[in-house]
Formats: C-alpha cells, sequence, structure tokens
C-alpha cells in the first residue's frame, strides 16, 4: 500500500497510482531538512541542527503532530517515548486517528518484539477498519534470528466447535508460510465438535502440502484418551484425533493398541501407522550477511544510522549504474535522522538524473520519518504487510 500518513498533500495525476509524473527529472522543492548537506559531517552537531528544524503541521485533531513526532523520537531510538505518544493518539476519541496512526503503533510493536501488546491492539484495528489487520512478524533483532522456523500456534483453553474461525486462520497462515507449528500445551479440553474441527485442518494442511509439526502432544493425547472406551462406539472423531496425535507424538506401540480398539469397537479398519513425526528444527544459526547489491535490488537491513556512510557509498554507486532502482526495506528497522538526510541526498540527485526509485516492504514507522524528511517525493514507497 501507498504511504497515505497524516494527510499531506498526495502527487498528482499518475504518481498517486505508483507511477512516477516527474519524467523530466524536475523535483519539488526540498524542506529545510532535506537540504542539509549530511555528508561528512559531525553527525551529533547534525542531529541537533535537524532537531531545531522540525516542524509538524498540526490538523485539526492533532493527529499529524503527534504521530511525526513519534516518528521522530523512534528515529532518535527512544522507543517508549514513541509508543507512549502513539497510544495517547489512539486512546483520545476526539483524535480520530486513521489508518496510519494505527499501522504505526502495530510496526512498533512487531520491531521492538511486543506480541502481547500488537495482540492487545490488532483486533481493535480489525473492529474499527473492518478488514484484515497486519499479520504478527517478529521485527526484532531477536525475531530475526528465529525467522527461519516456520510460525508458531498456541492453542489454549477448550478445543470446541467455536473455534471454526481460529483454524480458518490457521490454514491461512500454513499456505502462506508453508510450514506450521501447533502446540497444545496450553490445551485443557477437548470436544468432538473441536477434534472435528482439528482433524479437517490437518487434512487441508497436508493436502495443501504444508508442513505441520505438533508440539506438546501428551497432554492433548490424555485428555482425548479420557473421552472414549474400547467397544464403546460414539466420539469418532475424538478416535481419530487421538490416532493422529499419537503418529506426530512418534508412539507407534500406543497407536497400533488404538487402532486395534478402534477396528473393534467401530468395525471398520483404522488409519495406518505412517510416522508423521514433526518436531521443531533446533534455532538455526544466523545465516551470514548478504552483500547488499543483489541483482538489480538493493538491501537495507537492521539500523541505518549516521555511521552507515559506506553503505550509502555503496547504494550511490548501485544507483549510477541502472535507470531504474528498487531498495528492498523488509529487513529495515530504524533510520536516524543523520542517515535520511544523506539518504535524501542521494536519491534526489539520482532522481534528478531521471532515474525511478522505489522503496519497497518499508515498515510503518520508517515510513513516516521518509514522509518528514521528503524522501517520498523523490522515491515512490510502499509499505510492507
Amino acid at each position: 500500500m501507498v504511504i497515505p500518513f497524516f494527510g499531506k498533500k498526495a502527487p498528482s495525476g499518475p504518481a498517486s497510482s505508483g507511477q512516477d509524473d516527474r519524467v523530466d527529472g524536475s523535483l519539488p522543492p526540498p524542506t529545510e531538512l532535506s537540504a542539509l548537506n549530511f555528508a561528512g559531517a559531525d553527525a551529533n552537531h547534525l542531529l541537533a541542527q535537524a532537531a531545531r528544524l522540525v516542524e509538524v503541521q498540526e490538523s485539526e485533531t492533532g493527529v499529524g503532530a503527534a504521530c511525526e513526532e513519534a516518528a521522530v523520537l523512534y528515529a532518535n531510538g527512544d522507543v517508549a517515548e514513541a509508543e507512549r505518544t502513539l497510544d495517547a493518539v489512539l486512546d483520545d476519541p476526539a483524535a480520530e486517528a486513521g489508518d496510519g496512526t494505527w499501522l504505526m503503533l502495530l510496526d512498533l510493536f512487531r520491531l521492538t518484539g511486543q506480541r502481547q501488546r500488537f495482540e492487545s491492539r490488532v483486533v481493535d484495528y480489525a473492529t474499527r477498519f473492518e478488514r484484515s489487520p497486519p499479520p504478527w512478524v517478529d521485527l526484532s533483532p531477536q525475531g530475526e534470528r528465529r525467522a527461519s522456523l516456520p510460525p508458531m500456534i498456541n492453542l489454549s483453553g477448550k478445543l470446541s466447535a467455536q473455534a471454526a474461525p481460529q483454524f480458518q486462520q490457521i490454514a491461512i497462515i500454513g499456505r502462506k508460510s508453508g510450514a506450521i507449528r501447533i502446540d497444545f500445551a496450553r490445551l485443557r479440553s477437548a470436544d468432538a465438535g473441536g477434534c472435528a474441527l482439528l482433524r479437517q485442518a490437518l487434512n487441508q494442511l497436508a493436502a495443501d502440502r504444508v508442513k505441520v509439526s505438533l508440539l506438546n502432544c501428551e497432554p492433548l493425547a490424555a485428555v482425548l484418551a479420557a473421552q472414549i472406551a474400547p467397544g464403546a462406539a460414539e466420539n469418532r472423531d475424538v478416535w481419530l484425533l487421538l490416532l493422529e496425535v499419537l503418529q506426530f507424538g512418534g508412539d507407534q506401540e500406543r497407536f497400533e493398541n488404538l487402532a486395534i480398539d478402534y477396528a473393534v469397537t467401530f468395525e471398520e479398519s483404522p488409519p495406518s501407522w505412517e510416522g508423521r513425526i514433526a518436531q521443531p528444527a533446533a534455532e538455526p544459526a544466523p545465516p551470514p550477511a548478504a552483500a547488499p547489491e543483489q541483482g538489480d535490488v538493493f538491501r537495507f537491513e537492521g539500523d541505518l544510522v549516521g555511521a552507515s556512510s559506506e553503505l550509502l557509498r555503496r547504494l550511490a554507486a548501485f544507483g549510477a549504474e541502472r535507470s531504474e532502482i528498487t531498495l528492498d526495506c523488509a529487513q529495515l528497522r530504524r533510520v536516524d535522522f543523520v542517515a535520511a538526510g544523506m539518504l535524501f541526498n542521494i536519491l534526489s540527485t539520482l532522481r534528478a538524473q531521471g532515474r525511478l526509485i522505489r522503496m519497497c516492504n518499508v515498515n510503518a514507522m520508517v515510513g513516516a520519518l521518509l514522509r518528514v524528511m521528503s524522501v517520498d517525493q523523490v522515491a515512490h514507497i510502499t509499505l510492507r504487510d
């Protein structure tokens, strides 16, 4: 999606649909911030100078000013104050905060690994805007080290037929990632309707060729075993789910004994043992750092701060050799004032030379700062999901 923050005037004509209309290479007038020369200067001096020039424009509700303030705070590394600023806007009934404000706070939680805080807000977001919220992705440094593990779903409380919407989401997540882990550690009870739902979900995931890992199977197996009795032809879904769980748990001896009881009780052939053991892999070692230049894409990672001049120098060289420049920011967490100013200087030079520039997968906190620094006027910016 194109950044819609704070009610600033959108580009006219084709630019609003993602096409750049300044084909002659002309640029909009730079702001005082973007006109600063960030090359080869003292970072602390420039930060102080930039801070004096920051001027946010109040909307009628003050939302724009608060959001830009939060973006500046985050750029400065003051995460706690940025969070308080956004919380205050969203909790103020008179503020009428829009989609951009919510995405900033949700991304701030993802960037700092605050899953519980994220989940407490994401339901309000979905209710308010009547659309699917962004998915949870741990964008913190710790989360990056776990990124290669499949997403984890924790089932808790009672497994019942009322959990149908949750299982629909499990199917969506599984298809999107190609693998999924389901943890039963906090599951306390289950009924026949819930067992049927879980079986259907597992069958659908298998049909979609999604790799499934069931974790902490023993507590669920104990819950299910308490609900069946050999010779009592009832709770068929409970029987079948228990057989499935025993396979994922690797308990072949117990599976075969239960399969015999199932055949006698229901007078039909039981499922065969397939040994579907899918335990989670150990946390992988972090991969070696890749070069930022890969093909026609330049990638940013981590925090882009004033000391990152070598990376930005490589960006300038990369852009000079191409007519279209794609900057992948999926792994970019934060940009400070000095780096944002240097980035504007480089991109505005490339844009004036007629090059088309796209910044994709930008998180909402960085996206807001790029608007403050006018980077959005020399590059087409899209937010990450």
